[in-house]
């Protein structure tokens, strides 16, 4: 019967993304297939879809909802409760800039707002080309090297406004030389 539930389930999930193809979501079908329906899956399930898609879409909530038979409430408030998930697409580099105390004491705050004078964005907003996105984070726990920008796990420790611009241009450098 379980197996029966989710061949009829897989039947359903479609891409969506901008194609339009409508084709079937192959990731969210063999999602479904590795895990049994409970809702014990659910965080497992969810850090394969923010690992795959780098967000948690709508639809993926939606599949989730239907294949663990719980509300799209339950889904959305495990997904808004743990900061490992997010709700919005990430860029291909992401920015994290630590504000916790040590950090903001020696200026973490102006390499922030230069960050968001330089890629013209907010905290938690991605760049139009989808290529940088910046977060507001709390403690790294490199309070030694603060203030700290963290760029995709790579840590700039003594980090400057000034070279904010250096490592944006080290990150577009390597994005053109591909």
């Amino acid at each position: 019967m379980e197996e029966n539930s989710i061949k009829n389930h897989n039947s359903q999930i479609q891409c969506e993304c901008k194609c339009g193809s409508n084709q079937k979501d192959e990731f969210l079908e063999n999602l479904c297939k590795e895990y049994k329906p409970i809702k014990d899956n659910l965080i497992q399930m969810l850090n394969e879809v923010q690992e795959h898609y780098g967000y948690v879409p709508m639809h993926a909530q939606q599949v989730l909802s239907e294949f663990l038979n719980m509300a799209m409430a339950e889904i959305y408030g495990v997904v808004t409760f743990y900061s490992r998930f997010t709700l919005k697409p990430k860029g291909k580099y992401n920015i994290s800039v630590c504000l916790g105390t040590a950090c903001y004491v020696k200026g973490s705050q102006k390499i922030m707002d230069r960050l968001k004078e330089r890629l013209k964005i907010e905290a938690g907003e991605t760049t139009k080309d989808g290529m940088f996105s910046i977060e507001e984070t709390r403690c790294v726990g490199a309070c030694g090297l603060a203030p700290v920008v963290v760029v995709d796990g790579k840590v700039y420790g003594l980090c400057t406004p000034d070279q904010v611009t250096n490592i944006l241009d080290e990150y577009r450098e390597v994005e053109l030389n591909c």
